[in-house]
């Protein structure tokens, strides 16, 4: 096995969480590192053709061979830590020390990776750390684009809403593929950071609402819309998923003491208190994205660059 993927994960559970999905083949084949990305230098990544920071256990790497992105290709990927902009936390913002992007961005700026995917928690808070992130990305001379996407979107049954980013070092080529990336998102307008760009996933993206809107149609491109008012237009039988025809289609439903139903694993069986590493399961399926939609946005930028 050739190690051509690095990760960095300072979580010891994490970190042989993802060892093991190494060994079973599930992401690219690499070395784990367990140290601080502040500990990190640009030399401990050369002869690393892929660069997973914050990689929790490794669904970057999951999304991007879902995707079709191989193990060969160059790409880096990282979700910050959203404690600092979380809205279920202290919110300390940029004074956090758990805001790492700083030191993230200084290893950009020495390795200059062709490709970066990221996220962010898609609240007030980190629409303003995204501010920063795509003001020094700009600087570097990285075209950017983002797009607030949930998981309900994709048919999950629930609603994990993120910002979903992408920085393309080919500034050139992203301008004319992706003209509108030039202009910034701007959340104090009222609008999403989708709408800002002008990028709006529709295959596979369901609608979490049936308030009349605007919907385009063509994947990144802004040639057509339909106006989406009810059960008129668009439905997602037809243009999307929903929690029983999407990935979750599967799913086994468990009827709870709280009288609401809730989706599980088909066979899965109850955790029970006490269990050895629930704790440590739990943090890491907390902390981690969702595949289906990690996959749904690379896939659409991969059609985005391709002539």
């Amino acid at each position: 096995m050739t190690a051509t993927a690095y990760y960095n994960e300072i979580d010891p559970f994490a970190a042989a969480w993802l060892r093991n999905l190494i060994d079973a083949g599930y992401i690219a084949p690499g070395v784990v590192d367990t140290r601080s990305i502040e500990e990190v230098t640009a030399n401990d990544l050369k002869g690393f053709t892929q660069c997973h920071f914050f990689a929790g256990i490794g669904v970057w790497s999951y999304a991007l061979r879902c995707a079709g992105w191989p193990d060969s290709r160059p790409v880096w990927t990282g979700s910050c830590p959203c404690q600092p902009f979380s809205q279920s936390g202290k919110r300390r913002g940029f004074n956090d020390p758990r805001h790492l992007w700083p030191t993230w961005f200084y290893l950009v700026s020495q390795c200059r990776p062709h490709v970066i995917f990221g996220e962010q928690v898609a609240s007030k808070d980190g629409l303003t750390w995204f501010d920063a992130v795509q003001l020094d990305l700009e600087e570097a001379e990285y075209a950017v684009a983002v797009v607030d996407l949930c998981a309900a979107g994709i048919g999950a049954p629930h609603i994990r809403q993120r910002l979903f980013w992408v920085a393309d070092a080919t500034y050139k080529q992203h301008q004319k593929c992706l003209p509108e990336c030039r202009e910034s998102h701007r959340p104090h307008s009222g609008r999403s950071p989708a709408e800002s760009t002008g990028y709006c996933l529709s295959h596979g993206l369901a609608h979490p609402d049936n308030d009349s809107r605007e919907r385009r149609l063509s994947g990144w491109q802004d040639s057509q819309r339909e106006v989406v008012n009810g059960s008129s237009g668009c439905n997602s039988a037809a243009c999307g998923t929903n929690a029983v025809n999407g990935v979750w289609r599967d799913a086994d439903w468990l009827f709870c003491r709280d009288g609401k139903w809730r989706p599980v694993k088909p066979g899965i069986k109850p955790l029970v208190n006490g269990t050895p590493g629930r704790v440590g399961q739990l943090r890491a399926y907390g902390n981690a994205i969702v595949a289906p939609v990690a996959e749904t946005f690379i896939r659409a930028y991969m059609e985005a660059v391709t002539p």
